[in-house]
């Protein structure tokens, strides 16, 4: 049975694909915990530049774009810090690299709570399947703290090793978790909003989008609008 998340963390990290995937993933948790005096840290991994269907764009000219879209929907959720790896959109691998930055980064933040794609949901009905950036993410996020970023033998130039307590993982067909978002669900369609490159059918439509996914979300969870993820305890 899906359970409420409970308490606030002190610090969380949210690690994602492209842009505008943590607003969309989790932006009503991210902007409710951080109005409640949680640092919110998030990671976007790629450039976005392949994220259009106008095949005119220039990748560098739509990856700059699509920066200052997140750097906007950063400052609507409050997050405490934001931080673009600037990987070729499509282009992700879970290697070593990856992985070292993404430790790194968990080391120095040294969040309570990481929030990422789940990498095992692949088949939405018969209508998508899960962007590889999206699952590549996730599959990376899972390596870099499980055991990675807790083991100072793994990437020792990386920092003190640190311990996630939990991971939550968006997007997911097992939801067993859930987070409130009534407060901040209107602060969660601004930060969509924000990603314009993104929707041809205008800011409002996103908005509106992601309100009603909250308010279906709620409905299964008995609040108003709710965020549901899967969750995993890793101790700490």
């Amino acid at each position: 049975m899906s359970e409420p998340f409970g308490d606030v963390p002190r610090c969380a990290l949210g690690i994602y694909a492209h842009p505008d995937d943590p607003d969309v993933s989790c932006g009503g948790t991210l902007a409710a915990w951080s109005a409640r005096g949680c640092q919110v840290h998030v990671v976007i991994c790629t450039d976005g530049g392949k994220g259009s269907a106008d095949g005119t764009v220039a990748t560098t000219e739509l990856a700059r774009r699509r920066a200052e879209e997140a750097a906007d929907a950063a400052g609507v959720l409050g997050l405490a810090d934001q931080v673009l790896l600037g990987y070729p959109d499509g282009e992700l691998s879970d290697d070593g690299e990856l992985r070292a930055r993404l430790v790194a980064v968990v080391r120095r933040v040294r969040p309570e709570v990481v929030l990422c794609p789940d990498p095992t949901a692949v088949f939405f009905g018969q209508q998508y399947v899960n962007h590889r950036d999206h699952r590549i993410t996730g599959w990376a996020v899972l390596d870099a703290v499980a055991p990675a970023a807790a083991l100072p033998l793994y990437f020792p130039d990386a920092g003190p090793p640190h311990q996630v307590s939990t991971v939550l993982l968006s997007g997911t067909l097992e939801p067993d978790t859930w987070v409130d978002v009534t407060a901040t669900v209107a602060t969660k369609g601004r930060a969509v909003a924000c990603h314009r490159s993104q929707f041809p059918d205008g800011e409002q439509w996103a908005a509106e989008a992601v309100r009603l996914r909250a308010e279906d979300a709620g409905r299964r969870c008995g609040v108003p609008f709710a965020e549901e993820f899967r969750r995993l305890r890793l101790g700490g």
